[in-house]
């Protein structure tokens, strides 16, 4: 079952999306040696039909996630930076294809809202 944006929250973990690619900027490419890979990183608006979201897409993802296509994330999560949320995959997949259902809604970005961290004391 895939997951909308509008239902992501802090934290959540082994998620399954269907997301069309808004934009893509390659924010890292870089040769770690002669003989090893590049490490490439991109920063990826992602939306469906309940909002839009930033995917930070790594090493091969960054060639699938480019921007027009969809793509679905499966084992994706929800990581926090500076008290916004991102998604990313690592141990999952980020396939080209799937079925996005109806147009894509770029007007709620949930990387906008802002959380912060409670301590509840004992």
């Amino acid at each position: 079952m895939s997951t909308s944006i509008i239902s992501l929250r802090p934290e959540q973990k082994n998620l399954t999306l269907t997301v069309k690619v808004v934009d893509a900027t390659t924010v890292m490419s870089r040769q770690r040696g002669p003989k090893a890979p590049a490490v490439k990183v991109a920063e990826c608006l992602v939306a469906d039909s309940t909002g839009v979201i930033v995917f930070v897409a790594r090493n091969e993802q960054v060639d699938v996630a480019q921007k027009g296509a969809t793509i679905t994330l499966k084992g994706a999560k929800v990581d926090m930076f500076r008290g916004s949320m991102r998604l990313s995959v690592e141990g999952g997949q980020v396939e080209a294809g799937g079925d996005l259902q109806g147009p894509v809604n770029t007007s709620n970005n949930m990387s906008l809202l802002e959380f912060e961290l409670v301590t509840v004391g004992a």
